[in-house]
């Protein structure tokens, strides 16, 4: 396969991202997924390579992969921020779709928790994602309404090295509430027509998963909800709920 790093300017910052592309035995144009990360919760080991290897394993299957990090993670510029992160994710839908060997009848969004959440309210509102694929995605933010210290939560989150400048956020009280906007539970309906599919794991420690059931209970049709029996929060680790994804995005689209 073709492997290739992207940067996309925007913001006056960088995102970087990586786009693999299938062996050129395979016709293109390729059904696409964009795979969304979560919100970091430490600081990621120097051997982690996870989500390069997941994508492979995807793209392996006949689809044009992009995986990015969102602003204030990895190798992109800025700071953590949730409104920016769905910034990011329309910068980057921007991207696919202007590549030609990318099918745009068939552009998937494949998030992880934060991650998911933003594909959610993205797609609602972007008629170009064919479909979207959800692993441990919370209903709302519901944590951050409790919390008693919200300079805490920022400095939990500077020790991580995700808010990165020292005046950021210039409004802490504008900062919170990116958090209530970018809530999946007001925007999952708004996906149908197009296929949904819902992963989450039962013992998930981070997101319980009554927040599936939420989700599912307001999505409108074609959807699915896959519950995975002992699986915890990071299901990219959960081969099982992986190989249901794959076979998901594979039944869909390919021919």
């Amino acid at each position: 396969m073709d492997r290739k790093t992207v940067t996309l300017d925007l913001d006056d910052l960088k995102i970087v991202g990586r786009l693999y592309l299938p062996d050129k035995g395979v016709r293109a144009p390729y059904p696409a997924v964009c795979v969304c990360h979560g919100i970091p919760a430490r600081k990621p080991a120097s051997n982690e390579s996870g989500y390069p290897l997941f994508a492979e394993r995807i793209c392996r299957h006949g689809f044009a992969v992009f995986i990015f990090n969102f602003r204030g993670t990895g190798a992109s510029g800025g700071n953590f921020d949730m409104l920016g992160w769905t910034e990011d994710l329309k910068a980057v839908i921007d991207y696919l779709c202007a590549l030609p060997e990318v099918d745009l009848s068939r552009l998937s969004l494949l998030g992880f928790s934060g991650g998911a959440a933003v594909s959610v309210c993205v797609a609602s509102r972007d008629k170009r994602v064919a479909s979207v694929v959800t692993c441990a995605c919370p209903a709302e933010f519901s944590f951050f309404d409790k919390v008693d210290e919200p300079q805490s939560v920022i400095d939990h989150f500077r020790s991580i090295d995700i808010i990165r400048d020292k005046d950021f956020p210039y409004s802490v009280e504008e900062w919170f509430r990116g958090f209530k906007l970018v809530s999946p539970v007001k925007y999952v309906a708004g996906i149908a027509p197009r296929p949904l599919l819902l992963v989450h794991g039962n013992r998930d420690e981070v997101v319980d998963v009554s927040h599936a059931h939420k989700l599912y209970a307001r999505a409108g049709e074609p959807k699915q909800m896959i519950i995975v029996d002992g699986a915890g929060h990071r299901l990219r680790q959960n081969e099982k709920a992986m190989a249901l994804v794959i076979d998901w995005l594979k039944a869909r689209c390919l021919d």
